[in-house]
């Protein structure tokens, strides 16, 4: 499924490309902007794999909002004018799309997308805003995930060597697509654990090698929503 997110200036264009996108099967259109400063401080926390950005619009352009988020989302260019071509594809975005937009065509930029989408591996790396700014956390390095006591939109990621850095604003859902699914698992509603740090595990626990403060190591309760899916990972 392509969840994309349009951006585009004139109403008129939001309007037709999102009747067009009804059109094509497993397309969902999760929301479209008119504003590229609304999108951008709203693209981090929706579902969605693909933006369709307008080049030409007023006060910032479609190539600079794709220069801040290419680096998390599939991009697919619209504009009216051929010389962008060039300088769209610098930007290694999924395709170029020429208006007036005919549906066979958009058909074609959605077919590239959907292998890009189901061929790129998850990241070794991922990167969100924290409590120190926008920063790029490796995979490898994180033991354990929970929610933040103090918000609960944020979350709480230990590192191996101990150090805790908090997630801004970020589900699991969304958490757990950025993350190397071989490599994580959600036990219970609050708790995410590395694979690699887990010791013991029972039915209904799990013994990390992560200390705790009492000298011991950190128990999680595996949720009963859970279970099955652990176990499947454990190929039980």
């Amino acid at each position: 499924m392509i969840k994309c997110v349009i951006l585009d200036d004139e109403l008129l264009a939001i309007s037709y490309l999102k009747l067009l996108c009804e059109q094509i099967d497993n397309v969902e259109v999760v929301k479209a902007f008119n504003d590229p400063k609304v999108f951008l401080n709203e693209i981090d926390s929706l579902d969605c794999n693909l933006c369709i950005l307008d080049i030409e619009m007023p006060g910032m352009t479609g190539l600079q909002v794709a220069e801040i988020i290419s680096g998390s989302k599939k991009i697919i260019f619209t504009t009216a004018y051929k010389e962008y071509a060039a300088e769209a594809f610098d930007l290694n975005v999924v395709d170029y799309v020429r208006k007036p937009i005919k549906k066979e065509r958009l058909i074609q930029a959605f077919e590239k997308a959907k292998e890009l989408v189901e061929n790129n591996p998850k990241k070794t790396f991922i990167e969100w805003n924290t409590n120190i700014g926008k920063t790029v956390i490796f995979t490898e390095q994180i033991s354990y995930i929970k929610t933040s006591e103090i918000d609960s939109r944020d979350k709480d990621i230990i590192l191996s060597d101990g150090t805790t850095i908090v997630l801004k604003n970020l589900n699991f859902k969304n958490l757990l697509e950025m993350l190397p699914a071989k490599d994580f698992a959600q036990v219970n509603k609050k708790e995410i654990i590395a694979l690699s740090c887990i010791k013991v595990f029972s039915t209904n626990e799990i013994i990390t090698t992560i200390p705790s403060e009492d000298n011991t190591f950190l128990k999680l309760q595996i949720g009963d929503a859970y279970k099955n899916s652990l176990m499947e990972l454990f190929g039980k």
